[in-house]
């Protein structure tokens, strides 16, 4: 079997370079809550309503019509987005808007399409995506 030309050939740590990444790295706990914050990015429905909070403030019945979904299921996305901080809503009468919670998210979600559309991304090229 040939050898990957993507690894080392041989074991070496160097451990100058590990203890100062190692000092560097979040504790656990906040690691969880970034994955938990990709993870409600990897569902493309959430992803299509934070770009769209992006563009303007939204209420629920704008979103699900534009994204062509129900209310309730609309409903359930924006809860979810709002128990990360990712979004915030403002009531006015009766009416529910919802906008993105800070510039944070408006970055977070920027910086992935830019990567996404760059010449040199590795998904630009791909013909479908890859689940691991």
């Amino acid at each position: 079997m040939p050898k990957a030309k993507d690894t080392c050939e041989i074991v070496y740590v160097n451990q100058v370079q590990v203890k100062r990444v190692q000092k560097l790295m979040p504790d656990l706990a906040t690691i969880n809550q970034v994955t938990e914050i990709f993870a409600s990015l990897s569902d493309p429905t959430r992803a299509r309503v934070l770009f769209a909070l992006s563009k303007a403030e939204l209420c629920v019945c704008d979103v699900a019509t534009l994204l062509g979904m129900s209310v309730s299921a609309v409903s359930h996305q924006l809860r979810v987005l709002r128990h990360l901080g990712l979004v915030k809503y403002r009531k006015e009468g009766r009416m529910a808007y919802y906008s993105l919670d800070d510039e944070h998210a408006s970055a977070l979600l920027a910086q992935a399409l830019e990567h996404v559309t760059h010449e040199h991304a590795p998904l630009a090229r791909r013909t479908h995506t890859v689940r691991t």
